[in-house]
């Protein structure tokens, strides 16, 4: 994934809403962080992963992908908050022993982490641990980068429609 061209993507849409909203000023990091939080609710419920009690099938691979770059969208936008956009890092691919269920537990953990440090260190394994939940879900780096760009458009259309 080209991770500046997200970056710059992310920033532009942060300040589009930020303006639109008259956020410049607020201390945002908080509410994205739930927000992520919620986002990575909802692609477990869509996964269905953890509901042992349930015969019923996730939802269709598109329905996945979604929820899933919403998180996308959301780290991204941490990381700006905590200027990581500026900085070079590479994500490394670590392959998962993990079940998806353990997966998203250490996503949560990595949220949780990252909220307390706000360090590179700790946004880099959030988001190592958010991407290699996504490959467990059969989701491959190009399908991510392109479903960010088209839910990116989807959001600045949302914008304009006062979503």
């Amino acid at each position: 994934m080209n991770l500046e061209k997200l970056f710059q993507m992310q920033k532009a849409l942060d300040l589009h809403i930020e303006e639109k909203h008259q956020l410049q000023d607020e201390d945002l990091f908080g509410r994205k962080v739930l927000a992520l939080l919620v986002e990575i609710g909802e692609l477990a419920n869509e996964t269905r992963s953890f509901k042992f009690w349930s015969v019923k099938p996730s939802s269709a691979k598109d329905v996945i992908l979604e929820e899933f770059v919403d998180g996308v969208h959301f780290i991204l936008s941490l990381g700006i908050e905590c200027g990581f956009d500026q900085q070079e890092f590479d994500l490394s691919r670590n392959s998962s022993l993990l079940s998806v269920t353990d997966q998203f537990l250490k996503v949560y953990a990595g949220v949780c982490m990252f909220q307390t440090s706000k360090s590179i260190h700790d946004f880099v394994g959030l988001f190592e641990a958010y991407l290699e939940l996504g490959f467990l879900l059969g989701i491959t780096s190009e399908e991510m980068e392109q479903a960010y760009f088209h839910k990116n458009e989807v959001n600045y259309q949302r914008q304009q429609n006062n979503y």
